[in-house]
């Protein structure tokens, strides 16, 4: 599974510039990007009282059981998720192989305009997201087993 190894502060400003429009057209009160492991690349938006790092997870789960079942129907993955409560409902769709957008939101707008904008903003994301994984990783020292930063010269990896 691919995630995003290293972002730069250009490449936050440019996925929260994206994820901002997005909850503003479809008026949409929080949405995070996920990878399929449930580890969060971004988030926009206010969450409420939601852990998000559990609710990421939870998506995660949810997102590879129900692939599963469309598997077990003949598809090979239903591609969005939605589930309604009283008062908050949210939204899951696959970006990508590698990542989910997940949205929470209430009363003030309609499954079907978060569909619509998710449907738009997802080939910019993706887009994005593509572009960040082709790049390669800066060389970043590691730490030894005590804690400390290992000896490190550009170029070599030990």
């Amino acid at each position: 599974m691919e995630t995003i190894p290293f972002l730069t502060k250009e490449d936050v400003i440019e996925l929260d510039d994206l994820l901002g429009d997005y909850l503003q057209k479809s008026d949409a009160a929080f949405t995070v990007v996920i990878d399929r492991g449930g580890t969060v690349i971004a988030q926009c938006g206010e969450g409420g009282d939601a852990d998000i790092t559990i609710v990421a997870a939870l998506a995660a789960g949810s997102f590879a059981a129900t692939k599963e079942l469309a598997r077990r129907i003949g598809e090979s993955e239903f591609s969005a998720l939605y589930h309604q409560g009283q008062q908050r409902h949210i939204f899951m769709s696959a970006l990508d192989e590698h990542t989910i957008i997940i949205t929470l939101f209430d009363e003030k707008t309609t499954v079907g305009l978060v569909r619509f904008y998710t449907v738009n903003v997802t080939p910019a994301i993706s887009a994005l997201l593509s572009r960040l994984r082709s790049r390669e990783a800066p060389d970043i020292p590691e730490l030894s087993a005590t804690g400390t930063m290992a000896p490190f010269s550009p170029g070599t990896r030990s």
